[in-house]
């Protein structure tokens, strides 16, 4: 027999009535849930700016330009002028043209602008690692492993055992640092000045330690060299302590 109709239930409840099922539809939870969210979506707003959308600006400026009341855009069709000639930049005064250029009365300089300690050389040495070993080796010999790999230029990459950049003054390796040579690219923007002297002071290290000389080695140090030798490798020549 059928039941009285019911203002309390609804088509969902009867559907369940039939279908002998106790569940319900969980209106309930998936409100709970959207309330949950909320809070995500509110913190994702507030992080949307859009002042750079909405600020005054000129979408087209030649249109501008040329309407009746475009006389504040300048006849180049810019909106704004260029830097003054001169203009220094604060904490950027580079007054020391050696310091700041590798240069000076118009020579690349051929001594060190700064003192070269420990400290300097073994910055030097980390900055190479990280920028110059990749084509120029461990050692400077222009063997890294993309001068391994294919890298084919009509020039292949510097050597600085050669006995060109052995006598090239130090402000050429500062200078090439600085604005590039060849297909090398300048790192100036990656690489501090102070860092690129540091580099060429390890670059000066690497040069002498392929073409050192035993003669200028002074007797604590051939003693010490004889002391510790590589594996396998024999003394160098005029290093022999005479037989006791």
């Amino acid at each position: 027999m059928p039941r009285p109709f019911d203002f309390r239930t609804s088509p969902q409840d009867d559907a369940c009535h039939a279908t002998g099922s106790n569940h319900k539809p969980q209106t309930t939870s998936h409100i709970s849930r959207a309330w949950l969210l909320l809070p995500a979506v509110a913190l994702f707003a507030a992080g949307c700016h859009t002042d750079m959308w909405v600020q005054p600006k000129y979408q087209e400026p030649l249109a501008i330009e040329k309407s009746p009341n475009g006389a504040h855009v300048f006849p180049d069709s810019s909106v704004a002028r260029p830097l003054v000639p001169g203009t220094v930049a604060r904490d950027h005064l580079e007054t020391d043209d050696a310091f700041y250029t590798g240069f000076e009365n118009g020579k690349l300089v051929d001594k060190f602008p700064i003192p070269v300690t420990k400290e300097l050389i073994m910055r030097g040495q980390d900055r190479f690692s990280i920028y110059c070993v990749p084509c120029h080796g461990q050692i400077g010999n222009g063997q890294g492993m993309i001068a391994q790999r294919g890298f084919e230029l009509r020039r292949p990459v510097g050597n600085y055992h050669t006995d060109r950049l052995r006598k090239m003054p130090i402000g050429h390796f500062f200078d090439v640092i600085t604005n590039g040579y060849g297909a090398m690219f300048s790192y100036a923007s990656r690489v501090e000045p102070q860092d690129r002297w540091a580099i060429c002071a390890y670059i000066r290290v690497l040069q002498l330690s392929q073409h050192a000389d035993v003669k200028d080695l002074n007797p604590e140090q051939v003693k010490e060299l004889n002391s510790n030798p590589t594996p396998g490798t024999p003394a160098p020549a005029g290093t022999e302590q005479p037989k006791q």
